[in-house]
């Protein structure tokens, strides 16, 4: 029967240079003093508008490189090469985000287009991702959330009216050529008060694109208490309608901000009432998929041993293929390598998450990152501890 360990550093870090390895274990040792993220959050993205040539590449050389593939779709090209070489393979993401106005819209949509079409000149690049808010007004999706009228296409406001129809005119673009080229679109779940088009418009699509197979995969945030029935709702409509469920599981990002929210608007938090119930709902969902994994197409993007071990247990004991084509693995490039490779080395599907775009530009994603790191920091003492054990093996 087979098995998958997390302690395999040799697997996990068989990509990296020992100088890369050092690389690493500084930033991850870095990010973990207590003020050092909240400063440099705050202070990184005014020194980079700056364009102060050392702060440039001081970024550019340490976080910037962890954690994206390259300012350009073509910079990207040695680390998907050399990720396939161990059997991992590439998400695509548009890293760009905080722009307002049409034309800025339009011309995320075109660079979507462009990452289809080189996602499909390559080996392993099966999906790209794409935020909402990319091509969208943060403000419209909020009106069309807040309004429940407005979700059925009533609306009083002819011109946001037309704005809506030149979003859905972007997202069908997008997927359109998507499905054309065989590249799965990743939809990224956002926040609580703008999810609700958002679903739609997923849902919408996929009604369109995958009646045979998953081109459009919504994102489903499990830190929210309501999202497993959501999960259950999605896939009761898409077997009514006739066609293939794709989900992105996912526990969720925007937790701090969805409880501040809540809070000073006096709603109830959409968020769960802990950790524990979030892991039993991520579990829940995980294995409701592959109960149902001949309608449903599902990306396990966890960065929780536990959840991924769960995963391959019940593939195992159910005799499931592990590279079955409906079950992909997924985490972020740079982060959590000991599950990705490792998962790979056992044959299943598993791919990194690889944003690029503009230094300047991908600032605010980069800062999430850090965030993120700091304030799992049992994440990142794991870290730490697998490149320290993998640096001592070398030496030995």
């Amino acid at each position: 029967m087979a098995t998958v360990s997390f302690d395999n550093t040799e697997n996990a870090f068989a990509y990296k240079s020992d100088k890369e390895l050092k690389k690493a274990k500084f930033l991850y040792s870095t990010m973990s003093y207590p003020f050092f993220v909240p400063i440099s959050t705050k202070i990184t993205p005014l020194l980079i508008k700056g364009r102060l040539p050392f702060i440039n590449k001081i970024v550019r050389n340490t976080i910037f490189k962890q954690f994206v593939g390259g300012e350009t779709l073509e910079d990207t090209k040695p680390i998907c090469t050399l990720l396939g070489q161990h059997g991992v393979n590439i998400i695509l993401d548009y890293g760009v985000e905080g722009k307002q106005g049409e034309v800025n819209f339009d011309q995320a949509t075109e660079e979507f287009i462009h990452a289809i079409n080189y996602a499909a000149s390559q080996q392993n690049i099966p999906f790209i991702s794409v935020k909402v808010t990319g091509i969208a007004r943060f403000g419209l999706l909020n009106t069309l959330d807040e309004a429940p009228r407005l979700r059925s296409g009533i609306h009083d406001n002819e011109a946001e009216t037309q704005e809506w129809e030149r979003v859905k005119d972007r997202i069908y673009a997008i997927c359109a050529s998507a499905a054309e080229k065989n590249i799965g679109v990743l939809i990224d779940a956002e926040e609580s008060w703008i999810q609700d088009p958002i679903d739609r418009l997923a849902m919408e699509m996929m009604a369109v694109f995958n009646k045979e197979k998953a081109v459009v995969f919504n994102t489903i945030q499990l830190y929210r208490h309501d999202r497993l029935e959501f999960l259950k709702l999605s896939h009761k409509i898409a077997t009514q309608q006739n066609f293939q469920l794709g989900v992105k599981l996912v526990r969720g990002a925007y937790m701090e901000k969805e409880r501040a929210r809540a809070t000073n608007k006096h709603y109830p938090c959409p968020i769960q009432k802990s950790k524990e119930h979030t892991d039993i709902d991520f579990d829940a969902a995980v294995e409701y998929c592959i109960d149902n994994i001949n309608t449903i197409h599902t990306i396990i993007a966890s960065h929780n041993e536990e959840s991924n071990l769960k995963a391959f247990d019940i593939l195992v004991n159910r005799q499931i293929p592990l590279n079955h084509e409906h079950i992909h693995f997924s985490q972020l490039y740079g982060m959590r390598d000991n599950i990705s490779f490792n998962l790979a080395k056992e044959g299943c599907n598993v791919s990194k998450y690889l944003p690029f775009g503009p230094i300047k530009d991908v600032i605010p994603y980069l800062m999430r990152r850090a965030q993120e790191n700091s304030s799992l920091s049992k994440q990142t003492n794991r870290e730490l501890a697998l490149l320290k054990r993998e640096l001592n093996r070398r030496k030995s």
